[in-house]
């Protein structure tokens, strides 16, 4: 060994040996460091990374199984909306003191329990608590491959009908979609009553002159943390993907809708949402969001059913309360949804698209094969009727959205069931492409083939190459072609890949 090369091992060794303990000297003081040497304490420093946020600094820990993932658990990005601030705007996040830690178990905004509802088992469900103190996010983010780099941010946005769901459901792990090279934020958005009331009272406090839609703008609260933030954990702000499915791809087809989005997002993926909503009954775009009209007639409906005569008496009520209404007698339980408000929501989304007002992102949208076969009436003889509605709903959006923008857009179908040999019935069922698109197969007990760790591979590399370039493409995978209005082109997901032009 040359002189040279021994006094760079000798320097390597000391740096080795010194960081920590000059660290540790940073963190005590060189009294604390005097101490605890004395105490004969050894100067082990806790290196867990902490960045700062809006409102503070908060801590990671590792991501379990990904060694190279970094997972924030639990970030608030908005103000708690209790008391006076329920059913009101996100306000800004109440600053903190000193590192916040990660929380192991993030609660979900108040619902009601639904720990397994079949075909969604546990891992589909929120098993943790509850709390209308809710607004919180979690991001991966994998190690940093170039100093100055900035990595595609992927923003995940939950189903669940609007009453359910949250960013702690065990299927939505963010770790191994970070692993492949992107970082992954997932919000929590208000569901339910304290989401979506709207209420003439509400509208008339409301400087918007808006009210419901609440759970939206939560969304909308946690894109613009994501800009305003996301540099610091090593995403690009200019590369936001929105995804989700059921609620949560409707809510992203509304974000490309709204106004307030604008800039926020620039590529956006539904799945399950409109087009494939067909299956269940729902026309069109149109017909998933109410009127304000509408909406506020609820607000009243539940108001009565607790006998208050102002919204203060409404928010003096227990938020669990507000689940279980009491029953009206000829009425039937309020719903609440997404609603034209005039401000999230200027007019219905296919009317915006019409008059050339969205936001114009690349888009991939699709559909499961058995999208309605946990609804009752549905049997496996009504599988190609379902497909068919599927298939026919996501070409009437596409096509609608084509006429007034020029976005790519991409198209799929997914016709591989999840194997459960337990339950064959459920085929091809509504949410289950999650374990596949979040390459989460570990997370999920059932008897995987190499097919299924191959399908997961794929439709994971789709989601992140679309994310970091606004096209799906990539070395390996199956050419996917960007979708044709009335072509009924899809890019089919079975035991192998291919494009298929799909008519029943």
């Amino acid at each position: 060994m040359s002189r040279k090369e021994r006094a760079v091992l000798s320097f390597t060794r000391r740096r080795a040996i010194w960081v920590p303990v000059l660290l540790f000297a940073l963190s005590f003081g060189a009294g604390g460091l005097r101490d605890a040497l004395a105490a004969g304490l050894s100067p082990v420093v806790d290196m867990s990374p902490v960045v700062k946020v809006t409102g503070g600094r908060v801590k990671g820990a590792p991501a379990e199984g990904f060694p190279g993932v970094t997972v924030y658990r639990g970030i608030p990005f908005a103000a708690a909306p209790i008391g006076a601030l329920r059913w009101r705007e996100p306000r800004p996040v109440t600053p903190w003191k000193g590192v916040r830690e990660p929380l192991e178990a993030v609660p979900a905004c108040i619902q009601a329990p639904d720990r397994n509802h079949l075909p969604w088992t546990e891992e589909y469900m929120h098993q943790g608590a509850v709390s209308e103190d809710c607004l919180f996010l979690n991001v991966w983010t994998p190690k940093q491959q170039a100093a100055g780099a900035r990595l595609p941010v992927l923003v995940y946005v939950y189903g669940g009908g609007f009453t359910s769901g949250s960013i702690a459901v065990q299927i939505y792990d963010g770790a191994a979609l970070a692993n492949k090279g992107a970082v992954i934020v997932e919000v929590n958005y208000r569901v339910g009553a304290l989401g979506f009331l709207a209420h003439p009272d509400l509208t008339r406090e409301s400087s918007h002159h808006a009210s419901g839609n609440y759970g939206l703008l939560d969304q909308v609260a946690g894109l613009r943390w994501v800009r305003q933030n996301i540099a610091a954990f090593g995403g690009d702000p200019g590369r936001v993907t929105v995804f989700g499915q059921s609620a949560g791809a409707l809510s992203v087809y509304l974000l490309t809708a709204s106004p307030l989005a604008k800039g926020l997002l620039q590529r956006a993926i539904v799945q399950s949402g409109p087009g494939a909503l067909a299956a269940f009954g729902w026309p069109s775009v149109k017909s998933l969001t109410s009127s304000r009209e509408e909406a506020e007639m609820s607000g009243q409906a539940l108001a009565s059913a607790f006998a208050a005569k102002s919204i203060a008496e409404l928010r003096a009520i227990d938020a669990q309360r507000l689940l279980s209404p009491p029953a009206v007698q000829g009425s039937p339980p309020p719903r609440f949804g997404p609603d034209v408000d005039g401000w999230f929501l200027p007019a219905d989304a296919e009317t915006i698209y019409a008059q050339h007002r969205e936001n114009d992102v690349p888009i991939i949208i699709g559909a499961m094969k058995d999208e309605a076969s946990a609804f009752p009436g549905y049997t496996p003889a009504r599988a190609a009727e379902v497909g068919e509605a599927s298939i026919a709903g996501v070409d009437q959006v596409l096509t609608q959205r084509a006429a007034a923008g020029r976005a790519v857009a991409y198209a799929y179908f997914f016709e591989h069931a999840i194997p459960w040999p337990e339950h064959p019935e459920y085929g091809a069922f509504h949410s289950g492409e999650l374990p596949y698109v979040f390459d989460n197969l570990r997370l999920l007990n059932r008897p995987w083939t190499d097919a299924d760790r191959k399908l997961a591979s794929v439709v994971s590399s789709y989601w992140i190459n679309f994310a970091t370039t606004g096209d799906p493409n990539g070395p390996g995978l199956p050419k996917w072609t960007p979708y044709r209005a009335g072509s009924r082109s899809f890019l089919v997901f079975a035991q192998t890949v291919d494009e298929k032009v799909l008519k029943h």
